[in-house]
């Protein structure tokens, strides 16, 4: 009887921690699911599993959701190698860590999960007289002037503006992981300054030093893409252009840049090629989600309750479907970006 009351109050004591993102929470792997087999524990890091459920409390967009998820496993399979790696004793400046925190951060802040109101849309200081207008669609004047002169010219296709504009989307998405890793080092520096012990000094420029070098590399990056999209906009895709997803231009572009011979080159397109046709699969899961969540609401509103669980099973099924695809294409370009890097990446520009 003593035992049975004891584990009542253990299992009521772990209960009461499931809203904070505590260390021990997070060394929990409860990945079991439930007697019915429905209510499976997403993720083996307990604050992901808490993001997760958050995600679906704010009821994101389908196919935000599915982006998040995709997201939140890549984190979570770099959350548990660094914990190999810190059993084994090979992080011992904290540097995997800091990194580890640095991409948690960017996940809460993409999402719109970190309690801040996102005014992070950089500004450009010649452009502050900019006045929005209805053909503003990117958050940032530099773009959407080039985007409307793009639209004017002439020179694309149909085909060829649904894969500039992707460019474009893209290119936003990196100026809002900008200012996201800018607002966590500024943070960071407020940090720092009330910094008393000379130790802990030591680990926090430590740190402070990774998220400047982290910046430098990104602003170098979008520097590189902005100047792509002026080339682009001006004159147009090329014939004989190697790819036309923008992830994967980057990546060849940087492979381009990197110590590599000809035949690793040759190697490389060939495994680009495959990943582009993942990456243009993974958006055409995206696109048929979100007609899918359309066409769910629309019957929902009708009251057929069979036509609404059929409905909802096609719907969960894609949703599974592009969330396990979204996974697979963001880990394969993470590898890409990881064999490219350990070629030697030319930095003699930075």
């Amino acid at each position: 009887m003593k035992l049975s009351c004891l584990l009542v109050v253990l299992c009521f004591g772990v209960g009461g921690l499931a809203g904070k993102y505590s260390r021990e929470l997070n060394d929990q792997t409860n990945s079991q699911p439930s007697n019915d087999g429905k209510n499976t524990v997403e993720f083996r890091v307990a604050k992901l599993n808490q993001v997760w459920e958050k995600a679906i409390r704010m009821e994101l967009p389908p196919v935000r959701q599915a982006e998040l998820h995709s997201d939140l496993k890549i984190q979570e399979k770099d959350e548990l190698q660094w914990k190999k790696i810190k059993a084994e004793g090979l992080d011992e400046n904290g540097e995997r860590e800091a990194k580890l925190r640095r991409s948690f951060n960017v996940i809460l802040a993409k999402y719109g999960m970190d309690g801040k109101k996102d005014t992070r849309i950089l500004e450009s200081n010649n452009l502050k007289d900019h006045v929005g207008t209805e053909g503003d669609v990117f958050d940032d004047p530099r773009l959407d002037k080039l985007w409307n002169k793009a639209k004017i010219s002439g020179k694309f296709s149909e085909e060829e503006m649904s894969s500039l504009r992707r460019e474009f989307q893209h290119h936003k998405d990196k100026i809002r992981e900008y200012n996201i890793v800018m607002d966590t080092v500024s943070r960071t520096e407020e940090i720092h300054k009330n910094v008393i012990s000379p130790i802990e000094g030591d680990v926090k420029e430590h740190v402070l030093h990774q998220k400047h070098t982290d910046l430098k590399d990104k602003m170098r990056d979008l520097n590189q893409g902005f100047e792509r999209l002026r080339k682009l906009s001006h004159e147009g895709f090329s014939e004989d252009s190697e790819f036309k997803e923008p992830r994967v231009m980057e990546l060849w572009d940087m492979a381009k840049r990197a110590n590599l011979t000809e035949d690793e080159l040759d190697s490389l397109k060939e495994e680009l090629k495959h990943f582009e046709t993942k990456v243009e699969k993974h958006s055409h899961y995206q696109e048929q989600l979100e007609l899918s969540h359309q066409k769910l609401r629309h019957v929902e509103a009708l009251g057929d309750k069979d036509h609404i669980l059929r409905n909802k099973e096609k719907y969960n099924s894609l949703a599974e479907k592009t969330r396990e695809m979204g996974y697979k294409m963001k880990k394969h370009m993470q590898d890409l970006t990881s064999k490219i890097s350990r070629n030697g990446v030319n930095r003699n520009e930075l």
